[in-house]
């Protein structure tokens, strides 16, 4: 087999010029001996072009690019390409199926990338999902949510010193980039590591669709392929005000109790401006939370029932380095 049907085939599948097609990507059995494949779908041009990949629910209870893929898919039944679009609704099947952040050994699957061919069940799909997918395109886009009863707004986390990278987030134009650090193991490290071009959206919450995060995400993602030419066109969109933030940093819960927000996800936030108040269950003990920096408000808890030390507000700023105390933590939970 030439080098080129090499580039086009998946799982010994084989994907000409025009086609469209689904692959089952055969990830085993389980310990019941039900056979778990992984669903993709596959949208070759005519024409020559670069090959993009979307994923999504590598979290698989973080189901929004399940929605955005699917109109994607049915928005490209309606038009040409150039290229390729490898489109991976589900990624993690195994914690879709429980509603589950996790794999059935109880692993982060973005904490095990690029994987190993003979590792644990994780890094077994990590290892093939990097043969099969990553290795074969020059482009991804990784969709998001937040975890653990968070709201992000929608956000593009890339390495904004790379200016291919950050030409594109400008492009998807969602309304927050954030220069965001490699995590070991995650799927945008060992990509990146390839020097592929790769964003990750953040837009929502676990085990929810929120239409808002799903037009933005959509219509990015569209912007994204009409500037690397695997599409002609696009729909147009209002270009939005972008907040490019250089770092970010939690504000987290000072004692245990019931949290009330005086602010909404999205917003600008001052130093020391109270973004909420904790107190018992009587409404007394009262203690207002604030904001250590100037930003804007990128992710939300959404239960109001804390302990002290929960992440409960996620800061964005313009700012390089935000400096570290106690309540403060400058690692970004549910990162990546």
């Amino acid at each position: 087999m030439t080098s080129d049907n090499i580039k086009y085939t998946i799982d010994g599948i084989f994907t000409a010029k025009g086609q469209r097609q689904r692959i089952n990507l055969d990830m085993g059995k389980i310990h019941d001996f039900i056979d778990i494949n992984m669903p993709i779908e596959i949208i070759r041009g005519k024409q020559d072009g670069p090959t993009i990949f979307i994923s999504s629910a590598i979290h698989g209870d973080e189901i929004n690019g399940i929605e955005i893929i699917r109109r994607l898919l049915a928005f490209l039944t309606k038009t040409k390409i150039s290229g390729t679009v490898i489109t991976i609704p589900i990624v993690n099947v195994f914690g879709f199926s429980q509603h589950s952040r996790y794999l059935p050994d109880n692993r982060d699957l973005n904490r095990c990338f690029p994987g190993l061919k003979n590792g644990s069940p994780a890094s077994q799909l990590a290892y093939k999902f990097m043969q099969e997918i990553v290795l074969k395109s020059d482009y991804g886009i990784d969709i998001h949510t937040g975890s653990s009863h968070r709201f992000n707004y929608p956000q593009i986390r890339t390495n904004i010193k790379n200016s291919t990278n950050l030409t594109l987030a400008k492009k998807f134009n969602a309304p927050v980039i954030l220069n965001s650090n490699l995590r070991d193991g995650s799927l945008r490290s060992a990509v990146a590591q390839l020097k592929i071009p790769v964003l990750l959206y953040e837009a929502g919450e676990r085990l929810r669709f929120d239409e808002n995060s799903i037009n933005i995400g959509l219509n990015g993602i569209l912007q994204v392929m009409k500037k690397i030419k695997i599409l002609k066109k696009a729909p147009k969109i209002e270009p939005c005000q972008i907040f490019l933030a250089k770092s970010s940093s939690w504000v987290r819960a000072t004692q245990s109790g019931v949290f009330s927000a005086l602010v909404k996800i999205g917003d600008k936030v001052n130093k020391d401006q109270v973004i909420g108040y904790i107190c018992n269950q009587f409404g007394e003990n009262r203690v207002p939370l604030q904001a250590h920096i100037d930003g804007l408000l990128i992710g939300l808890i959404m239960m109001p029932l804390v302990n002290k030390g929960d992440a409960i507000a996620h800061i964005a700023t313009a700012k390089e380095q935000v400096a570290r105390t106690e309540i403060y933590d400058l690692s970004p939970l549910g990162q990546d």
